[in-house]
């Protein structure tokens, strides 16, 4: 089958441009023909299968004098948002986009069309190609914009529900849809998400040091949490009674937002009683060499949909502290096995991605008694393999012990060929 994959985005960033390239590497192991168009700027190495044709749209340049449109507020690379486009912003953005579609539709001649996020590009792709087999992939985003942005909304809203198919990470996200867009029920399926096991897997490296080592992993921005867990770290450093300041390290990877915001954040940092690293962004192979050093993985988000670092910690072996986002803990209980994962009730919001400020103590109090709920876990877990090891205790004699959780019913292999599958069946009605 020849398989043609878009998005306005950069797409080897960000959870939907991890998405789309990892599904592109299974569609290229299962043999399939494939064509790529993506946002990116002119110095941007981009790294696919061999063999897929790639059809850029730069951004930064005469056609389209701005950075890349994100679908958040804050991407992890200089962007624009939806909400400052302006109408002659949005002509280039559409000319630019269907010229590079017009001459992969004319030359590659898809069978079957895959738009990431039920948005402006995948609105436009929909109507300039309405014979073509057009599937669309909800990223969560999507839905947020929908709700927080004006731009074009009425012409979205009408496209989006013309899409042959539309898949939804999880069944939270097929309530946004039919509400947002009234897609007809029959073809919105939740398809989850997928990891990388040949980069994300448990190696055995953990320490053995006494010293628990906490991780973050996402833009360093406050809709993201991090405020909020830097707090959370001198409440918890309180309920400890102060001690410990040299027995818990917490890791961020990932890259600024905001540049004044990860600055504030930088700041606080060095005020908390705890050892801070801001890691940078990392590639996947240097984030799983953390995530497999690291004890807990955290992640306070106050919006997001299925959040790729969560397994992809789990597959490491990390117990995971996690905000009580709509869907995560029915979709994780669900494709998961023995995932020590603690949810941490939400605060209070004010719209799709900001709390209100006098909610914010008790999430972070919240958020403190959970990640010491979690390393006491892993304390316990510590002391039972000493007495095992001494032979004074039996193994599994501490019903709190940790175990890596079994995350092998979550793949991108899985999704790919429910896709594929999905369109012999179009082919066949």
């Amino acid at each position: 089958m020849r398989i043609l994959s878009i998005t306005a985005q950069k797409p080897n960033s960000t959870g939907s441009g991890v998405y789309l390239t990892e599904l592109v590497k299974e569609y290229a192991l299962m043999g399939h023909e494939q064509a790529v168009i993506a946002g990116i700027y002119q110095e941007d190495p981009v790294e696919l299968p061999g063999g897929v044709k790639f059809y850029p749209v730069y951004f930064e340049n005469e056609k389209l004098p701005y950075p890349i449109v994100g679908m958040s507020d804050e991407m992890p690379y200089r962007s624009t948002r939806y909400c400052d486009m302006t109408p002659e912003m949005t002509k280039k953005f559409e000319a630019a986009f269907l010229e590079a579609a017009d001459e992969a539709v004319r030359e590659f001649e898809p069978e079957l069309i895959l738009c990431h996020h039920l948005y402006l590009l995948t609105a436009i792709i929909r109507k300039r190609y309405p014979m073509h087999c057009i599937y669309g992939f909800c990223h969560n985003t999507d839905l947020r914009q929908m709700v927080k942005t004006a731009l074009q909304r009425e012409f979205i809203r009408e496209q989006i529900p013309k899409l042959d198919r539309i898949f939804v990470p999880q069944e939270a996200q097929r309530e946004g849809v039919l509400r947002i867009y009234g897609a007809a029920p029959e073809k919105i399926e939740a398809v989850g998400m997928g990891y990388n096991n040949k980069i994300f897997f448990p190696q055995g490296v953990k320490g053995k040091d006494g010293v628990t080592r906490i991780v973050f992993a996402g833009k360093i921005a406050e809709k993201k949490g991090v405020m909020s867990l830097i707090r959370s770290l001198s409440i918890l450093y309180e309920k400890e009674g102060r001690r410990g300041k040299d027995k818990l390290v917490v890791r961020l990877a990932g890259s600024a937002g905001n540049r004044e915001e990860y600055e504030r954040i930088r700041s606080m940092a060095q005020e908390c009683p705890y050892e801070i690293h801001f890691l940078g962004r990392l590639a996947q192979p240097e984030l799983a060499k953390v995530y497999n050093e690291s004890d807990i993985f955290v992640l306070p988000s106050f919006f997001d949909g299925l959040p790729l670092t969560i397994i992809e910690a789990l597959a490491c072996g990390d117990r995971v502290v996690v905000s009580d986002l709509p869907g995560i803990k029915d979709w994780i209980e669900a494709y998961t096995r023995g995932a020590d994962v603690r949810y941490v009730p939400m605060p209070q919001m004010r719209n799709a991605d900001e709390p209100a400020p006098e909610s914010l103590p008790e999430f972070e109090e919240r958020l403190a008694e959970a990640l010491l709920a979690s390393i006491r876990t892993g304390e316990c877990r510590k002391e039972e393999e000493s007495l095992v090891a001494g032979g004074a205790a039996p193994a599994g004699s501490c019903k709190k012990a940790c175990v890596p959780a079994d995350v092998s019913r979550i793949s991108w292999e899985g999704i790919a060929k429910k896709v594929v599958r999905r369109r012999d069946e179009d082919l066949q009605a």
